[in-house]
Parts: C-alpha cells; structure tokens; sequence
C-alpha cells in the first residue's frame, strides 16, 4: 500500500507546489512588470496623487456641471463592484419600457433646450451595472448642459471631449468611447 500512496503523495505535493506556489507567483511577477497599471486595479489619482476611482469602474455624477455615465444596475447603489450585474430586464419588459422614459424624461427636464435625440448609453446600463465609459455621441449631448453650468464655451468643451476620446481597442475592436471620470477630472483642471 505504501508503494502506491507515496507517489500520490509526492505528486501532491508537487502539483500543489507548482499550482499553488509557483505558477501565481510568476503570473503575479509578469503582470507587474508588464502591465503594472492594470495589475493594480488601473487607478485614477488625482492632482494630490489619491487615487479616486478606477479606469474600470464606472462613478455615478448627478450634478449638472458634471459629464454623466451609463446608468448602473447594480445594488444597492449605483456602480457597486461587488454586485456586478445587469438588470437582466429584456426588450420587452415594460419596467426596461419605464425606466428608459424616466431617464430620458430626466436628462429633458435638466437640459430642456436639448432638442437631439438621447443617445441609448445615456439610458441603458450596461451588462456589467459598471461601465465607465459612454459613447461619444453621449459626451457630446450633455456638452451644452455642462458649458451652462460652469460657463464654460461649448467649443473650448468639445475639444476637451474629443482630447479625452479613447479610440478602438487595437485599433479594431468596440467603438470609440469617453471615460467619464477622466473627462470629469480634466474637466475640473480647467474650471
């Protein structure tokens, strides 16, 4: 009997050593070295080097003088890492119906003299509950509102928003988007 648990044993212990030890141990290395920012959770400081939020996870912003994300469908409030979801609500669902025209009625009601059309990221979470980024097509809309708020000319903030535009990932990939933390804090560097 000891002929053949001394080999599993020793097998154990060896695939425990390379699974369990050394094979995290490498991946942890590698990815510090080679993409260290991402590897640490691709953080957002601020002017006092604090970090503040993260690339990767949306923030909600209410205030008008503010650029706003994708709603969040994550609970209990908005943009929680840790409940990840969607709402899970299809086309169909008359509660998507609703809460789609409350969110337009809203974004209406704060820029009343927005005649364009809302653009569907503005009204529609994403399946995550945690995108950071919107379309530019819905940077674009919320120009004017934001320019109102803090005086700002609409052009100087076009260009902003356009300075901020990240392009297709590789190149090739999804389609051109704004993150709105680093839209908002560029935002404030200059007002």
């Amino acid at each position: 009997m000891s002929t053949y648990l001394k080999p599993a044993f020793m097998m154990l212990l060896l695939l425990t050593l390379l699974t369990g030890v050394i094979y995290p141990a490498v991946v942890t290395v590698v990815a510090q070295v080679l993409f260290a920012d991402q590897a640490n959770g691709s953080l957002i400081k601020n002017d006092q080097d604090q970090a503040i939020g993260s690339a990767l996870i949306g923030q909600s912003f209410s205030d008008p003088k503010y650029f706003w994300g994708r709603p969040s469908a994550t609970g209990p409030y908005p943009y929680n890492a840790s409940a990840s979801s969607g709402s899970n609500l299809g086309p169909t669902n008359p509660a998507l119906s609703e809460a789609v025209a409350a969110r337009i009625k809203a974004l209406k009601a704060i820029d009343p003299t927005n005649k364009a059309a809302v653009p569907v990221d503005l009204v529609t979470a994403s399946g995550s509950g945690l995108d950071p980024h919107i379309s530019l097509a819905a940077a674009e809309y919320q120009v004017d509102r934001v320019a109102k708020a803090r005086h700002l000319n609409p052009k100087q903030l076009q260009e902003l928003v356009i300075k901020t535009t990240e392009g297709r990932q590789w190149a090739i990939f999804g389609e051109p988007g704004v993150n709105v933390l680093q839209l908002n804090l560029a935002l404030d560097r200059i007002h």
